[in-house]
């Protein structure tokens, strides 16, 4: 065994490797019934007509042992195009390997080459090892700023409010 580690763009046949590690990543994240995403959602997603998202995989001697899913942003304050890192997963018996900091250096390579202002990602307040590694890479946090969501019934009362009832 040769013990190589390599990043590579995924393909439509990793998707249910993909889905595999979003689960163990949910599960993880405690939320493990959160995940909605099915297979053929995920391959129309990263590689249908109009993908919204790209993955990569870290294969160690040709398996896969972790991903990652990213897609573009827009910073009107830069006026340029930014990568948001929407999961970073290495499986349990990966982790320490490298290939964490391997996906990451990957993906900051990638915003390089394609001159993005910014790489972002959220990290659950809780999961100290992950921040103590992103801080560890140079990641500054954003603690001045709070995420907001709105989704579910929520969403669809936004979207059918009176004009008086939208601010």
């Amino acid at each position: 065994m040769t013990d190589t580690l390599a990043i590579r763009p995924a393909v439509p046949g990793d998707v249910p490797a993909i889905l595999d590690f979003v689960r163990a990543l949910a599960a993880f994240e405690r939320a493990p019934d959160a995940v909605k995403a099915t297979a053929p959602m995920l391959h129309d997603a990263l590689f249908g007509a109009a993908p919204a998202a790209e993955a990569v995989i870290a294969e160690r001697d040709g398996a896969a042992i972790g991903f990652a899913i990213f897609y573009t942003t827009f910073s009107t304050w830069t006026g340029r195009r930014g990568m948001w890192l929407d999961d970073l997963y290495v499986a349990p018996g990966a982790r320490g390997s490298g290939a964490g900091a391997a996906l990451l250096a990957h993906l900051a390579g990638i915003a390089v080459a394609r001159d993005y202002a910014r790489f972002e990602w959220w990290v659950l307040d809780w999961n100290l090892p992950a921040i103590e590694f992103y801080r560890a890479k140079g990641a500054v946090a954003q603690d001045e700023w709070t995420v907001q969501r709105v989704d579910g019934a929520a969403l669809h009362a936004l979207a059918h409010a009176a004009p008086g009832e939208r601010g």
